[in-house]
């Protein structure tokens, strides 16, 4: 394993970071193909051996209990300093605006939840999942700084934004001495580059830390097209990220699975070597332990120039789904009724 500075902190981190959406109880989540307890401690133990410490979750992963098993298995395998773990919290709910609930105060409770799942002191890392636009963007960072200063964050981060809001906030934060975000965790793979638009320029200027999810396109990048894991019959989240892109996105993915048998590797180390030589740390979920080797691997494989850019030839433009074609003002609304359903806990 390689390792690495995580943007303008003194974060070391793995090159690889595992994602721990796959980690919850399922009859209490939004998602049927987690693992439980049992096989995620051998996920995480298996990720520690390998070299991984650094660690993604949100208290929105299944209803919590992804931090609650993430935060057990580090404390039975791993020194809580030798680890980076990081969390994530979702915009106020309907209900908690209705109420008068600041910004502020909404931060401090998820995470005071958070730290409860996980069973710490502190998270390395606290990152803003969603932009809310019923949240002024002051509080927001008011909220998240105040948490630093307590000694409960270390860092902050952002996910599913745009670029110009990522710079608008650090540029309101320098403004009134605020926490920067220093890290921006986005929608990013061989299937889906619009972060080479704006965001990349953006963090590569400011040395801001890019950590994408969805690595391998919900496993799509891993397989030849045709082969059907659980979590591509399942996934109906995937299935409304790349289901509309099918047969652009299966070109690439036959480029990719060319070029596994030219270098005998599999197809993950292809998919996530390319996407190694445009981030910090890609977020790489788990559900079986070959999924960590093949990510693992896949730090050590140099691709050429010309491999680099055969696999990016025949990339066409996608429009915005999921989250980010939610990151609008009124499709945000369409999150805040999501969230006045949620689950106790999350609202």
């Amino acid at each position: 394993m390689k390792y690495t500075q995580l943007g303008n902190s003194d974060l070391q981190v793995s090159r690889i970071c595992l994602g721990c959406m796959g980690f919850g109880n399922a009859a209490t989540g939004q998602h049927s193909w987690t693992v439980d307890e049992a096989d995620t401690r051998e996920i995480v133990k298996h990720a520690l051996d390998e070299g991984i410490n650094f660690f993604d979750t949100a208290i929105a992963y299944q209803n919590g209990t992804s931090e609650e098993y993430l935060g057990r298995a580090l404390k039975d395998y791993a020194k809580r300093e030798d680890v980076v773990v990081a969390t994530k919290f979702l915009p106020r709910s309907q209900q908690e605006i209705e109420k008068g609930v600041t910004g502020q105060d909404h931060i401090q409770r998820q995470l005071d939840l958070s730290l409860q799942h996980l069973g710490m002191d502190y998270v390395d890392l606290y990152i803003y999942h969603m932009w809310d636009y019923q949240t002024p963007i002051y509080d927001i960072l008011d909220g998240m700084t105040q948490m630093v200063k307590a000694g409960k964050v270390r860092y902050i981060g952002i996910a599913n934004c745009y670029a110009y809001q990522l710079a608008k906030a650090n540029a309101l934060a320098e403004k009134e001495g605020f926490a920067k975000f220093v890290s921006v965790q986005n929608h990013y793979n061989l299937l889906f580059r619009e972060e080479e638009r704006e965001m990349s320029k953006l963090c590569a200027e400011d040395n801001i830390a890019m950590t994408p999810y969805s690595a391998l396109a919900s496993g799509r990048l891993s397989r030849r097209p045709g082969e059907i894991s659980r979590r591509l019959q399942e996934d109906s989240y995937a299935k409304l990220k790349y289901d509309g892109t099918a047969d652009t996105d299966e070109k690439i993915i036959l480029r990719v699975a060319e070029l596994a048998e030219k270098y005998q590797v599999s197809m993950t180390e292809i998919s996530l070597a390319w996407l190694l030589t445009k981030v910090t740390a890609p977020i790489a979920g788990a559900t079986k332990l070959y999924h960590i080797d093949g990510a693992v691997k896949a730090v050590e494989l140099d691709l050429s120039d010309e491999d680099l850019a055969y696999l990016e030839e025949l990339y066409i433009p996608h429009k915005l789904v999921g989250v980010m074609a939610q990151n609008t003002r009124s499709g945000n609304k369409k999150e805040q009724v999501w969230m006045k359903n949620a689950p106790k806990g999350m609202q």
